[in-house]
This record gives structure tokens, sequence and C-alpha cells, in this order.
């Protein structure tokens, strides 16, 4: 049997580690041949004394030398922007698995991308900063994208053999996060130890803070865009608690077809890794009559405006979604360091989108222009 060879850029973070759960299951189908990281050099090491990769990528140069020091001489070691890029495009991977968070992926992308790779993606942002520059050199290199996220999973999974012109309408359902019952008044007093404390997944620092304040989804909305080529009507979120039904999708007759399974991250990626075919694997199961409901409630947008932006950025398009996602990053990480309440992170999000003038970036270049922008308006109005 002829090993899928992968390469994982994210190795140590939550998607990362799953996928390597998955692989470790199934040696006879799967070879590592590079993983990247960023801080967690102990859990790096030893993945890679398990896996055996042939490259491996850290994120600070400095600590090139604490690595190889603790590793055989014959694994290659690079570092920074130009390490990612090296694993993106690197010759002897069949597919590339994008597990690192926030825009530090898009140019990764875009070079799996012109090597015709096969990108299973949990890597939401860049796409909502050029999702039409990426599906464009996608479909022109041949390279096939597989979403991870669940939601966008279980769509790809709802859509297949379907044409666009039997659905009506898209829906993303959202848990809700960890917030869902607390009143505007109790947001502000939110800790980060609350905000990372999610009800149902097991997530990164960065995306359950997303979760927390629903622009995961706004995120997703645009994601789900851009990826299934829908128009932004077709689109809606739902607050599903259970995290037990991912998606759904609204046919023309009236007819509504759901994925369900039980809330595991590992289902997703292990579908990615192996299409188009699927192999059993002893994942926990979901029992119907176990279930004490399926809940599905419209969402708050007065308490949680993180979606009033995101359907917003999703009917203008152009610009504001990398305004919007910048923004959020820059927002996130300061909420994170303790320098500004949880609430703080929609208002910069709200105020740098309504002061942007949205135009119609052309290339990639400008699209990094108005990301710095973005960033560094928001920085002020937190340091200001």
């Amino acid at each position: 049997m002829v090993k899928k060879r992968i390469c994982i850029l994210g190795s140590t973070g939550s998607i990362g580690r799953q996928a390597l759960e998955v692989i470790a299951l199934f040696p006879e189908h799967f070879q590592v041949v590079g993983l990247s990281a960023g801080e967690n050099l102990e859990l790096l090491v030893a993945q890679i004394k398990k896996f055996e990769p042939k490259i491996v990528s850290i994120a600070d140069g400095s600590k090139a030398k604490i690595l190889k020091a603790k590793l055989s001489s014959k694994i290659k070691i690079v570092s920074g922007e130009a390490g990612l890029m090296e694993l993106a495009t690197l010759r002897q991977a069949d597919l590339i698995l994008m597990a690192i968070s926030g825009s530090v992926g898009l140019q990764p992308i875009l070079g799996a991308i012109s090597f015709g790779k096969e990108i299973a993606l949990a890597n939401k942002e860049s796409l909502v900063m050029a999702g039409k520059l990426i599906m464009e050199s996608a479909k022109r290199r041949g390279a096939q994208i597989l979403p991870i996220d669940s939601e966008h999973s279980a769509i790809f999974q709802l859509l297949e053999g379907r044409s666009k012109e039997q659905v009506e309408r898209v829906v993303l359902s959202a848990s809700g996060g960890p917030f869902l019952r607390k009143s505007q008044r109790e947001l502000k007093r939110v800790r980060v130890s609350e905000a990372l404390n999610h009800p149902t997944w097991k997530m990164g620092k960065k995306i359950s803070v997303d979760s927390a304040t629903l622009m995961n989804k706004s995120l997703e909305l645009i994601e789900a865009k851009c990826l299934f080529g829908l128009k932004p009507e077709q689109l809606e979120v739902v607050i599903h608690p259970e995290s037990i039904v991912h998606s759904l999708i609204m046919l023309r007759d009236g007819s509504v077809f759901a994925q369900l399974s039980m809330p595991d991250m590992r289902i997703p990626i292990a579908y990615a890794l192996f299409y188009p075919k699927r192999l059993g694997i002893d994942f926990p199961r979901l029992d119907l009559t176990k279930v004490c409901g399926l809940n599905f409630e419209k969402p708050d947008i007065k308490r949680f405006p993180a979606l009033k932006l995101g359907y917003r950025a999703l009917q203008v398009q152009k610009s504001l979604p990398i305004v919007m996602n910048a923004v959020n990053e820059e927002a996130v990480n300061a909420f994170l360091l303790g320098k500004i309440g949880f609430n703080r992170i929609m208002e910069l999000a709200e105020k740098v989108m309504d002061e942007h003038k949205v135009i119609e970036p052309a290339g990639i270049e400008k699209i990094l222009e108005i990301d710095s922008w973005a960033r560094n308006r928001t920085k002020e109005l937190i340091d200001g």
C-alpha cells in the first residue's frame, strides 16, 4: 500500500495534535514528512521522535539550536515564515494540513496551492482575508481544498452530489460558547479563564475567545461563502448548544439535510485525511437515545455584536473582511494579555471597520497592506 505523505503546519496546536492521533491509528496509510510548531518545543520533540519527519519548522529561529541538540542530525530544521513556506511546498508531501491559526497561514496556503497540493484546511482567517484569490488560484492550479472545520466539513459532505441550483439555504450551527446565557452586564466582567472554558469543544486560545464572542461564526460565514461559492443571502447562523448538528442545508423543495456526529474534531480531520474514502474508525458514536434534545435558537446580536459585524462583512465583501479579521486578531491577543476587557474586542472591531474605506483589493500586496493598516490602527486604539 502506498502511504499518503502528510505535512502538518501547527502540529502542537489542538487540530495538529488530534490529526496526529488519527494518523497514529493508521500507520499503514500515512507517513508524516513535515511538522511545524510555535513555542511548545517539548511536545514538538516528542512528536518528532514518534513520527520521524524529514523536516521540522519552528516559529522562533533562535531556538533552532536547542531543538537540534535534542534530535537526530538527519532531520532538517527551518524556522520563521520561510520555514512554513518550505513545509507548505515540500516536494515529498501529498497533503498539507494547515492547522495554524491566524493570518500567518495565508502565504503558506498560497504556496501549497502554487504546487498543486491537496490541502486539509483548518485556517479560516486566510480565506476571510483572501478567499477569492485562494479559490481562484486553487482552481487554476488544480489544488483541492478539504475543509476541516466541523461546520464546513459538514457542508462539504452535504453538498456532495448536489448542484448549487438545488440549494436554497445553508445553516451553520454555533454552540453559543461559554457565555450564551450571560447578560450584557455580566459580559463586561468576563475573565480570560472563563472565555477559554468552552462548554463543548477543546480548542486553542484564539479560537476559544472567538467562540465566546461568536466572531468565530462570523469568520465561518465568509469562509463558507468562499469555499462553496454561495451568495450571502444563502447563509445563516443558528445557536445549537448541544453541538450535535454541525450544519444543515435546505433545498428548494423544502427538504432539509443535516450532518450529525459527536462533537469530536477527529471525525472531520479523518474525513479530510482519507477523502474520498471513509474508513472504519473506533471513535465514540452518537447515541440518539441518550440525546436529551436538539435545541435551536436565533443568536442575540445585541449581546453578541460579532455576528452583526460578520453579516455586514459578508454582504459588503471586498476589503472589509480583511479589516474585521485583522482587528479581531489584535484585539483578542490584547484581551488574552489582559490589556483590554472582553466587550472591548467587538468595540474595536466595529470602530476600525467604520473608519475603513472599502476598496476592491487587487492582489496579495494590497491585501497585506490593508491587513497591516487595520492591525496598526487597532494597536493605536488599544495603547491610546
